[in-house]
């Protein structure tokens, strides 16, 4: 039991992530984006299409870069598409737009692959700390996730309140008619915010692919829904409580998985969403604003 909750805990770094992603975006334009769970899986596929080209012999690191380049290259598609353009007094507008893409990019991706799963390469597959002659096992791919997630926040916040994009963006989030009166341009911070969003996406979609040892099209539908469910429960707008609902989350479904069984383990990002939503609205760290 033990050892399920400790691989909750760190399997709980990608929801986390993936909550970031809802989080930003919502910190800076007040809006949704939907289609964050399919850019997070694009990236992951575009990295497995470079592996499979190359005979499989194309080394994980340059897949992972791949993942981010990609993913990012998509999200500023996104933008583009579903947002940038759409007028401003029609505020379902970004949000249906990208509920059409977030079933855009999965049909294309089944369309690709046949809806088809395939075997992801994890080069530390069988890798692990084994603690009291195997009762207690700690996953390198697992704690190769938690650093990684742990590095991107500690790299976000660093762009957040060390930069002048961060001074943009925080301005943006608190007053955007000042901001864009003081010269700062909406329209290319918000652009540069997407492409973040969307590297961090691919940088997780890779993670989980890469953990779960299988990528399949409906994983994009998947990271969504647990991508909302911690951006409500930690509260929009805040990292901390994202990463902490993550985390949660995390541990949540693993215990549940190890008392009952998977699909009852999928039941519970919903009851959580349904809890917080009548209990604590605002969620764990709810704030007004994502830099507040």
């Amino acid at each position: 039991m033990l050892g399920s909750l400790v691989d909750g805990f760190l399997f709980g770094f990608s929801y986390a992530l993936i909550g970031i992603g809802f989080t930003l975006i919502f910190g800076v334009m007040q809006k949704f984006n939907l289609a964050h769970g399919p850019t997070a899986l694009a990236g992951a596929y575009l990295g497995l299409a470079v592996y499979r080209l190359s005979d499989q012999v194309a080394p994980s690191y340059l897949l992972f870069v791949i993942a981010v380049t990609g993913a990012g290259a998509i999200g500023w598609l996104v933008y583009q598409l579903c947002f940038r353009f759409l007028p401003k007094e029609y505020e379902l507008a970004p949000l249906m737009s990208s509920m059409g893409m977030l079933i855009l990019i999965e049909e294309i991706i089944s369309h690709l692959t046949d809806a088809q799963p395939f075997e992801f390469p994890n080069p530390l597959l069988y890798g692990a700390f084994e603690f009291g002659d195997g009762e207690f096992i700690l996953r390198h791919d697992y704690l190769l996730l938690a650093a990684m997630a742990l590095t991107v926040v500690g790299i976000l916040y660093y762009l957040i309140f060390r930069t002048r994009l961060g001074l943009a963006t925080r301005a943006i989030s608190e007053q955007p008619v000042a901001a864009q009166l003081c010269g700062a341009m909406i329209d290319r911070v918000n652009e540069k915010v997407f492409i973040l969003s969307a590297g961090i996406a691919g940088a997780t979609g890779f993670m989980i692919a890469m953990t779960i040892g299988t990528i399949i099209p409906g994983l994009a539908s998947v990271m969504t829904i647990k991508g909302l469910v911690v951006a409500v429960f930690g509260g929009l707008g805040s990292v901390p409580g994202a990463m902490i609902a993550g985390l949660i989350l995390g541990m949540l479904e693993a215990e549940t998985n190890y008392l009952f069984n998977a699909t009852v383990r999928d039941i519970v990002a919903y009851l959580v969403l349904f809890a917080v939503l009548i209990v604590r609205p605002a969620g764990l760290l709810g704030k007004r604003s994502l830099y507040q």
